[in-house]
């Protein structure tokens, strides 16, 4: 899909076959990712068992990964389907929230 942020080439920051993972451009807190698939689908519902599988060994890596760089406290993993659901991008990934203690996912104190 050529008018598709998702479809261009982005930095990747680890990837695999049929998925990569990116820090987002706008998160909502530090280390915050997006995972991928390298085919356009518009939900997570519509990929394979493959891909769903390629995600989320992503997200086991990233969150070693993040662990090191920014030892955060939780993790929250969001998959918004469809424009009802806040999905503004309108193909397939899943979000990972590295979560800190005493922070709101807003960045203020709680």
């Amino acid at each position: 899909m050529p008018d598709c942020i998702f479809c261009k080439n982005l930095p990747k920051v680890l990837q695999n076959d049929l998925a990569y993972a990116v820090y987002d451009i706008n998160p909502s807190s530090k280390g915050h990712m997006l995972f991928i698939l390298k085919r356009h689908c518009p939900t997570i519902f519509e990929a394979t068992d493959q891909e769903r599988k390629a995600i989320f060994d992503l997200i086991f890596q990233a969150r070693e990964l993040l662990i090191k760089e920014h030892k955060p406290d939780g993790f929250n993993i969001l998959a918004n389907c469809g424009a009802a659901s806040g999905q503004v991008v309108m193909h397939a990934h899943v979000h990972l929230l590295p979560r800190y203690n005493g922070l709101r996912l807003d960045h203020s104190p709680v």
